[in-house]
């Protein structure tokens, strides 16, 4: 800062007092005049002596836009003479990698540097220490920052800030300090700080960041009062750095206190429903150790009981009362219910194409119903599985002015219902597959479906037409057509050696039974025209020649499917079950019924691993004066979809003679297990998964042999699955457990593009 002075061309420096006159600015060129009148401590007409000149430099300093400040007496006229210091044109950050240059940015406007302000240069240091403060919180403490200050023309700068970030700081141990109900290896897997694990290169939990650490003491703290330690202390933490700023250590002290136990459940306020419908969702148990997390938990449960019921301001408090000589704690559930709520309007926006009739009809709360968290949950939900939105929100504001009123406010965001699709793809089992399709799901904003799509592979060729209403009736009873034309030679499959040509066309009902349930109802009439190869079987040859080779059947089909499942797309938990049975009805060709029973359900194991379980179970067989159950309606087992490990429909009863293709059969058993997690890479966390499986399963003629259990084929492997810009893609590596000769052996396999 350089030193302001006084000259006095008017009278002699001993002079006591001056009278002001006139005050003029000299110097200025961003600043105003009366920015700079409002920091001066005098006025026109006011007497200063020499004393006060010093007040007034001082002022004027301190305001932070000039870098120097003279100050003249001319003809009774104070002259304020000022040089501003430059304004900051740019500001350059390089270098910068684990932090956000948006970030580093923000910060740095809190402490006054940021582009159109004054530059200080004693605001430098300051930036280095907060740049310092933003690295070090990511445990790069070998960062080395330079700035750069560079003039511009028009009295301007142009500051960059170069850093060279280093390597993180990798801890190296962490120590618990005064641990003695629990070993310390217990008690750091709570931590998400710690060693890397060694299956996961990509791990970055040995990089020491402040705000994990505090997670992960918060962690230890809950840990502790869930089991009883009610009165556990973290006394301290210390984190220190090895010399070449590559290590850290990290120690946590530690008062364990006792064990508390729960001596007394209570229940007080206002019990707006009975008094019984509130203790079952209290889980503490007199006697038990004392536990957070089953109180907090108890709480919800309550809210979640009252706001299902109409009052969604309720409060529940826990009031624990500590008994220090005893060790115990007695629990009182504070309820306090608010006024009942009601819904005023429920308010849609964001629907541009899709009619105000379509959501509504999925909405579970009413309006000038009470108000209920369930509903609204459920209202949200069936929204999400129209496949219309790309996302949907829901929000209950309360109403001005009113104290039992809410209003639901729907915001959709809509996505494409519809698409003309035309692409490739490859299967192991059917090669290069080529599909083309033109679907609208939302047929004009109505709801309704309409599908015209053509594939073709090397298997299978088809064309199919498709229109369903999903509320035929306002009870939400569907109704679909259909009209299919498809070509399939199996032959290309690696099965028997035939091909089929058929025509199928169909009416279909859908009655919902409740939110989670449905029950289908379809008639088909199928027209269906084989041809058999120069190397078909004797058992295909044999049944053409007793039945003929084109027949016409009506299939009825009657199915019930329950849906739980909280997405579509890589759920976490629910499942879906479904039975199905399907019957030639008297006046077809082929007499004939398959019965069918699918299951796969999701359990989460924690917030990152997901349990997948499967079964998939299917029986055929012939009724009237059909003797042999239909070769082309056999269940076959092998490939991605069914036992991994095993080449594509490869695995079951297989042709006496020849070439002894597979032939399939009429008892289909498939179970699957797999453990579920998203890849540790933050790009495809959305659009990918990893799995673990374990499968089981073959297919049996029941005709010809009894089912025997050590048949089944067993596998465990490796799975992914991704979401990729070209369709769905299916890897799988999986090894046999107890393969047998003749099984044709597939590890590898995958599928791409759509397969239909």
């Amino acid at each position: 800062m350089l030193a302001g002075f006084l000259l006095f061309s008017a009278m002699q420096l001993h002079s006591a007092e001056l009278v002001i006159k006139d005050i003029r600015v000299e110097g200025l060129q961003r600043i105003s005049a009366g920015t700079v009148f409002n920091y001066l401590p005098v006025k026109i007409g006011q007497t200063v002596d020499s004393d006060d000149t010093a007040d007034i430099i001082k002022s004027l300093f301190k305001s932070g836009y000039f870098k120097d400040i003279k100050l003249e007496y001319e003809d009774d006229v104070l002259v304020v003479l000022v040089q501003e210091r430059p304004a900051i044109s740019e500001i350059e950050i390089i270098g910068n990698k684990s932090i956000e240059t948006e970030a580093l940015l923000a910060g740095l406007k809190e402490i006054g540097l940021a582009e159109g302000r004054t530059f200080n240069r004693s605001v430098l240091d300051k930036i280095e220490q907060e740049l310092r403060r933003q690295f070090y919180s990511e445990g790069k403490y070998a960062v080395e920052l330079t700035s750069t200050v560079t003039p511009l023309e028009r009295n301007r700068v142009a500051v960059r800030i170069s850093i060279a970030e280093g390597e993180s700081a990798k801890i190296k141990n962490i120590n618990l300090v005064g641990n003695k109900s629990f070993e310390e290896e217990d008690l750091l897997e709570e931590f998400k700080l710690g060693e890397p694990s060694w299956w996961n290169p990509l791990d970055q939990s040995d990089q020491y960041s402040r705000q994990k650490l505090s997670a992960d003491l918060e962690a230890l703290r809950s840990y502790y009062l869930n089991r009883g330690y009610i009165n556990f202390k973290i006394t301290s933490t210390q984190v220190s750095i090895s010399p070449d700023k590559k290590d850290i250590f990290i120690t946590v002290n530690i008062d364990e206190g006792d064990i508390f136990s729960i001596s007394d459940i209570k229940l007080a306020g206002d019990f707006v429903l009975p008094k019984e419908e509130f203790f079952p969702l209290i889980h503490l148990t007199r006697g038990t150790a004392f536990s957070r997390k089953n109180i907090v938990e108890s709480s919800d449960r309550i809210n979640r009981k009252l706001a299902d019921n109409g009052y969604a301001f309720a409060n529940v408090n826990s009031i624990p009362e500590i008994n220090e000589e005893e060790k115990t704690v007695a629990i009182t559930f504070y309820v306090d219910p608010g006024n009942r709520v009601y819904v005023r309007r429920v308010n849609i926006t964001g629907n541009d194409r899709t009619r105000d009739e379509v959501l509504r009809r999925e909405m579970r709360q009413m309006e000038t119903g009470w108000y209920s968290s369930e509903n609204v949950k459920q209202s949200r939900e069936r929204l999400q599985r129209l496949d219309y939105f790309e996302d949907v929100t829901i929000e209950t504001p309360a109403v001005p002015g009113s104290a039992d009123q809410v209003d639901v406010d729907v915001a959709v965001k809509e996505k494409s219902s519809g698409a003309f699709l035309a692409g490739l793809g490859y299967s192991q089992s059917q090669g290069i597959v080529f599909n083309t399709s033109i679907t609208e799901k939302n047929f004009f904003g109505t709801g309704k479906q309409v599908s015209l799509a053509f594939n073709n592979s090397d298997v299978d060729t088809r064309y199919q037409l498709a229109y369903t209403n999903p509320y035929y009736t306002v009870d939400g009873i569907s109704r679909g057509f259909n009209l299919d034309y498809r070509e399939v030679d199996f032959d290309e499959l690696d099965t028997a050696d035939y091909a089929t040509n058929s025509f199928t066309a169909g009416v279909n009902l859908g009655i919902p039974t409740n939110e989670f349930d449905r029950i289908n109802l379809g008639l088909d009439i199928r027209n269906t025209e084989f041809n058999i190869g120069p190397t078909a079987s004797n058992e295909i040859r044999q049944f053409i020649a007793d039945n003929g080779d084109e027949f016409l059947d009506f299939p009825l089909v009657a199915s019930w499917s329950h849906d739980s499942r909280n997405t579509a797309i890589f759920p976490t938990r629910g499942g879906r079950q479904s039975i199905q049975g399907e019957i030639t009805i008297p006046g077809s060709d082929l007499t004939y019924y398959k019965l069918s029973y699918k299951n796969r359900h999701y359990f989460p194991m924690s917030k990152v691993f997901t349990l997948s379980l499967n079964a998939d179970l299917g029986y055929g067989d012939t009724y009237g004066d059909l003797d042999t159950f239909p070769f082309f309606e056999n269940y076959f087992a092998g490939g991605v979809r069914t036992v991994r490990g095993y080449e594509t429909a490869s695995l079951g009863p297989r042709e006496a003679a020849g070439d002894q293709d597979p032939l399939g059969g009429n008892v289909k058993i498939v179970g699957n297990a797999e453990l579920i997690f998203p890849p540790p890479i933050d790009g495809f966390k959305d659009t990918a998964r990893l799995g673990l499986f374990f499968d089981i399963g073959n297919v049996f003629d029941s005709n010809k042999s009894d089912i025997e259990f050590d048949e089944l084929r067993t596998s465990v492997g490796l799975s992914a699955s991704w979401l990729s810009p070209i369709g769905a893609l299916t890897v799988s590596f999986a090894q046999p457990l107890n393969d047998k000769s003749g099984d044709d052996i597939e590890n590898f396999q995958f599928n791409l593009g759509n397969n239909f």
